[in-house]
């Protein structure tokens, strides 16, 4: 069975993947059938390049493509212009969706990249205010010395007082 999967290339700590038609019992790097493109995560967006015309005919003739494949295929509407295709659409309405597609997607990764920034100065704001309210010293109490009333102390009468009377 053909799968379409990632093959690593690049640096050490510095991946660029190929994306490849490979019979499915090979090794990650072994040889391939077919090179469809390439996904470079290095770069904010990612960076995907894809054949659609072959990786539409090996998806047609059975090849099962990796989750993380699949959902490269999905962002640059690959698996979209094969649907769109069997569904008997032109040429121009499979570009305009694909088009608007990559366009949405593209928003869709901005907007949570801005969320996600929002959401970590949020975090910063609230640890620094946190740090600034710890390095207050914390206000002493007031101690109010007690009120003592001179106290009453009851006569005592003595051996002397007694007699007396």
């Amino acid at each position: 069975m053909v799968k379409l999967r990632l093959k690593r290339k690049g640096r050490i700590h510095h991946p660029v993947y190929d994306i490849i038609a490979i019979d499915e019992r090979s090794r990650r790097d072994g040889a391939f059938i077919e090179r469809l493109g390439y996904y470079d995560p290095n770069h904010q967006p990612s960076v995907v390049k894809v054949d659609p015309d072959r990786t539409i005919y090996w998806l047609s003739v059975g090849a099962q493509p990796t989750n993380l494949v699949r959902n490269l295929l999905s962002y640059e509407g690959v698996l979209l212009r094969k649907y769109m295709a069997s569904k008997g659409k032109n040429q121009v309405e499979i570009e305009e969706a694909v088009q608007l597609h990559k366009e949405v997607a593209r928003a869709k990764y901005f907007r949570r990249k801005e969320l996600r920034i929002k959401r970590n100065d949020a975090k910063e704001k609230a640890a620094a205010a946190a740090k600034e309210e710890a390095a207050k010293p914390a206000p002493v109490p007031e101690v109010k010395a007690e009120e003592t009333k001179p106290e009453t102390v009851p006569e005592v009468k003595t051996e002397s007082a007694v007699t007396t009377e």
